[in-house]
């Protein structure tokens, strides 16, 4: 990787992007504002890492996002990994275990794709509406039964599109538990919670341990695909178990990544945003009253709210040829960081960002992506929030906070750890 001297980031804030402490604080967006106005479009050096391109700006990663063929995903790891990790990974070996849609390209990223995007449609999503619903009626009633005081996150967010999705890939509800665990397993490794268990091991130590959670889950799934192909069901897993992609079987990596990419981030991401509405409606005024008033206001507050969490940060590409943008040069094969988080702070195209306001419209943040990748299951996470909120405003008189958030610290995917609150229910 070559540049001009100005296009390396100070290593001061080149460090807070590999930190994952950093990306629970006000540090995180403090940082990128200094990128956003002094180097938006920098190279981030730093010790155990290649070096990386930092894309903060809204229109650069539009545009990037939209150019799949010049800016792959499948050359390098799609999420930021350490030198250490990287060689051990199952992304990045010859023969994967795992190829979910975020690692292809095209034509292969398509084909697979359309497996099961009318799944993931509003049409289809809106024969779901009913059992949804049940489900979310079960998670304000465990809000209720608090009494009055609790975690929302551990409570409902957590728990609540993990049964949604679990419902629709085809998971029985016995064993959610296991695959919560797993899921925090696979994104929560770089919390200082699980970090105190793994502080003295090996950067390869830690990939191998990684390796086994996705090999666990990989044998849960085997059996899921054994079963659906013995008695096929209405649900995801029986649709992928017998879909073909080119007249053929969908291999087994790739049948493996659908499963995991569906059961991990379809629920993980959705709770980081839901926990994000929650969080406003306890902490600015007269926000509740005016949604629970009028209930067409919903939609605007759900987007506001994944703007505000945007639970992916970012995710990686490489180039697949030498190009110019704003002056600088990426070489082939450069590796870089798109900052979705960055994006839907940039003063330039999101009016007062810092401000949590649900007037905006249009709002147009970044947090699913946008292009030929962009997130499968936004319409689903969408219809969640929603539903949730149509059974929580009639009951919910009042909330506020009742202790100080934490966030989880992961430079990947995160969100809200725990949201205490105190609330006042309808009898």
């Amino acid at each position: 990787m070559t540049s001009t001297p100005d296009a390396t980031i100070p290593d001061e804030y080149a460090a807070k992007l590999v930190d994952p402490a950093v990306y629970a604080t006000d540090a995180l967006h403090d940082t990128y504002t200094w990128l956003r106005a002094n180097n938006p479009l920098g190279i981030a050096r730093v010790n155990g890492y290649d070096p990386f391109w930092v894309v903060t700006k809204y229109q650069d990663i539009l545009e990037i996002s939209k150019n799949n063929k010049l800016f792959p995903y499948g050359k390098r790891p799609s999420t930021l990994m350490s030198q250490a990790s990287a060689k051990r990974s199952i992304q990045t070996s010859e023969e994967p275990l795992v190829l979910s849609l975020i690692q292809m390209d095209e034509p292969q990223h398509m084909k697979y794709r359309l497996l099961s995007q009318s799944w993931f449609m509003p049409a289809n999503l809106k024969k779901r509406e009913a059992e949804v619903r049940v489900i979310a009626r079960k998670s304000v009633d465990r809000m209720a039964a608090l009494g009055g005081k609790g975690d929302f996150v551990s409570s409902v967010s957590l728990n609540y599109p993990l049964a949604i999705i679990m419902n629709i890939l085809g998971v029985p509800e016995e064993d959610f538990p296991f695959m919560l665990r797993l899921t925090q397993e696979i994104f929560g490794p770089l919390d200082p919670d699980v970090q105190k268990a793994l502080a003295e091991m090996s950067p390869d130590l830690i990939a191998e341990l990684q390796g086994k959670t996705v090999n666990e889950l990989i044998g849960y799934f085997d059996k899921l695909t054994t079963a659906r192909l013995n008695d096929p069901k209405d649900d995801l897993a029986s649709l992928l178990v017998n879909a073909k992609v080119d007249g053929e079987p969908i291999t087994a990596a790739a049948l493996n990544g659908y499963y995991i990419i569906v059961a991990t981030a379809g629920h993980d991401t959705t709770s980081s945003s839901t926990s994000a509405m929650m969080w406003a409606l306890a902490t600015q005024p007269g926000l509740l009253e005016k949604v629970r008033a009028d209930s067409t206001l919903i939609p605007a507050l759900i987007e506001e709210s994944i703007r505000w969490a945007t639970p992916v940060k970012n995710f990686m590409r490489s180039a697949a040829e030498d190009v110019e943008i704003n002056g600088r040069t990426i070489r082939k094969d450069d590796w870089l960081m798109l900052c979705y988080a960055s994006a839907n702070r940039d003063e330039d195209i999101i009016e007062s960002p810092f401000e949590f306001k649900i007037d905006r419209s249009p709002n147009k943040h970044l947090a699913f992506g946008f292009g030929p990748h962009l997130c499968l299951g936004q319409h689903l996470a969408r219809m969640e929030m929603r539903i949730l909120l149509e059974e929580l405003l009639p009951r919910l008189k009042s909330v506020k906070l009742a202790g100080e958030p934490r966030m989880i610290e992961s430079y990947f995917v995160n969100g809200l750890k725990n949201l205490p609150i105190e609330f006042e229910m309808e009898a």
